[in-house]
């Protein structure tokens, strides 16, 4: 693995040094920022640290894509609640959309997204002035231009409206810093220029060491998902959704319909996926980097899925499935709904752990009359069989965009582009058929075709960040938004349309004069 993914880096990072060196307290052990940016090395440290947002972690800070989005969105769809562990009360009313503007998880979206957007900046600024390989630095570049259109895609569908900043901001005065909202309409043409900018300066494939950073192919794939957002609510622009087709197809291999040469494809065993042996296959299109045991660089999700008090194990069942009534099954959950011959079923879940210690096993029964023998099931996905006395430390990727969900942006916006056609039909046929179910069912409706790939969409991405960003956009035939239905019927009963979007932290709007709250928080 690239050693990139594990750098930790201050705003104005210096060079590697010994710790003696580090701890000297001579004047020159310390870089202005006119020093630093001089530099090939200084170039790759500061692109390094836009990376860094994705999945730092350790005891002490959250990231994006290593729990902060399971704690500060995931737990408030209708698949996940928080578990015993869980014991944060922010975190315990964003569940339940019992939350204000000054819970601290939607600050700390807010902060992470903006610190990382703040780096890309400066590197905007700072690296044309190098002097170093031009093909490097351009590749830099897009690199760059990515990461700010991947986390200005989250910032603009958990807010809305947001402050767009697209310069290094370096004021004396604090009222400089004062910034009002900008469209979500001009966010995501903002997204869409840095993305198309990045497919055209980044190289198809990387030779180690480099593997897992941004590619031409993870831009122009993550570029068909935002079409696909905007063509869907709330924006509602119908004309994305041929683009989300035609985005597509430029990364689909010719055996799928497409045009692209990047070697994208799905494993044949959904569990390689993200058992870290088989990290980065030809299925990752781009995913947030882990690895065992380096500067806390391990998946902390791990964890949080695992039952307390596990001989052997280090788990605190934080994180679980939502219960809910199903008829007379007062345990229902997303677990039941996989068909038993669904192949994802047994690789997202677990019923009990194996201690290490005894060998017994561990898990929790359910008196559920309408299910005999009912058990609880267990988050899965970021299971690390090598680490697992220290599970804080998995070494499993999270993907961010894979190539399963290349093929279900495809078809979804093919379909309701052009009607359930053969290439609709295909794409999502491969993603049920390597799960081990038929094809869907020819000749059915616009309508039922939509919602049977939401369900499969749900089902294969499931515990993978982006449920909550699916309840918001997806539809119902008559074109009304489902999200409020959706976690009614799990009886998330506060949720109100308002939910949609999340409140501007208040101490953001505190410190900003020009920043408005939501019009529905207000």
């Amino acid at each position: 693995m690239k050693a990139f993914k594990y750098i930790v880096l201050a705003i104005t990072t210096i060079a590697a040094t010994s710790c003696e060196e580090f701890l000297k307290e001579e004047p020159e052990a310390f870089l202005s920022e006119d020093q630093y940016y001089k530099t090939q090395a200084d170039a790759v440290n500061a692109v390094n640290a836009v990376y860094f947002f994705l999945n730092s972690g350790g005891s002490s800070i959250q990231t994006p894509y290593n729990t902060l989005f399971n704690t500060g969105m995931n737990m408030a769809s209708d698949d996940e609640d928080p578990g015993p562990g869980a014991t944060n009360p922010d975190v315990r009313s964003l569940s339940v959309q019992a939350h204000s503007s000054t819970n601290l998880r939607i600050y700390e979206l807010w902060q992470q997204h903006y610190a990382a957007i703040k780096k890309a900046n400066v590197v905007l600024e700072k690296i044309p002035a190098i002097d170093f390989d031009n093909a490097l630095k351009a590749r830099l570049i897009g690199e760059t231009k990515f990461l700010r259109a991947l986390y200005y895609f989250n910032l603009v569908r958990l807010y809305g409206d947001i402050p767009l900043i697209l310069e290094y901001q370096k004021f004396v005065n604090a009222a400089d810093y004062a910034i009002a909202k900008t469209p979500s309409t001009q966010i995501y043409d903002q997204i869409v220029k840095d993305l198309t900018e990045a497919a055209s300066a980044l190289p198809a494939t990387y030779s180690s060491p480099n593997v897992g950073r941004a590619t031409a192919g993870a831009a122009k794939a993550l570029l068909a998902k935002v079409y696909l957002t905007k063509a869907s609510l709330p924006l509602k622009v119908s004309a994305n959704y041929q683009d989300a087709v035609t985005k597509a197809e430029e990364v689909l291999s010719s055996a799928d319909g497409g045009t692209g040469t990047y070697g994208y494809d799905l494993v044949n065993n959904y569990a390689e996926v993200f058992l870290p042996a088989f990290k980065n296959n030809k299925e990752h299109i781009f995913s947030a980097q882990f690895k065992s045991n380096s500067l806390a660089q391990g998946n902390n999700e791990s964890p949080r899925a695992i039952l307390s008090g596990i001989p052997g194990l280090s788990g605190n069942y934080a994180h679980m499935v939502r219960f809910y009534t199903n008829g007379t099954d007062k345990f229902f959950s997303i677990y039941k709904l996989f068909k038993a011959t669904d192949k994802r079923r047994d690789v997202t879940f677990v019923r009990n752990f194996t201690s290490p210690t005894n060998g017994r096993k561990y898990g929790l029964s359910i008196a559920n009359t309408a299910v005999p023998a009912d058990s609880t099931p267990f988050w899965n996905k970021w299971w690390d069989p090598n680490s697992t006395a220290v599970t804080n430390q998995s070494a499993a990727n999270v993907p961010i965009i894979r190539y399963s969900e290349l093929l279900l942006i495809h078809a979804e916006a093919e379909n309701e582009a052009n009607g359930p056609t053969a290439k609709a039909y295909k794409s999502l046929n491969k993603v049920r058929n390597r799960a081990g179910l038929p094809n869907l069912t020819a000749g059915i409706t616009k309508d039922q075709f939509r919602d049977s790939l939401y369900l499969d969409r749900r089902l294969e991405l499931v515990y993978e960040y982006q449920r909550w960003f699916d309840l918001i956009r997806q539809r119902d035939a008559a074109y009304n938004g489902t999200f409020v239905t959706n976690l009614h019927k799990v009886g998330k009963t506060n949720a109100a349309p308002k939910h949609a979007f999340y409140p501007i932290p208040q101490s953001e709007i505190d410190n900003n004069a020009l920043l408005k709250q939501n019009p529905l928080w207000e």
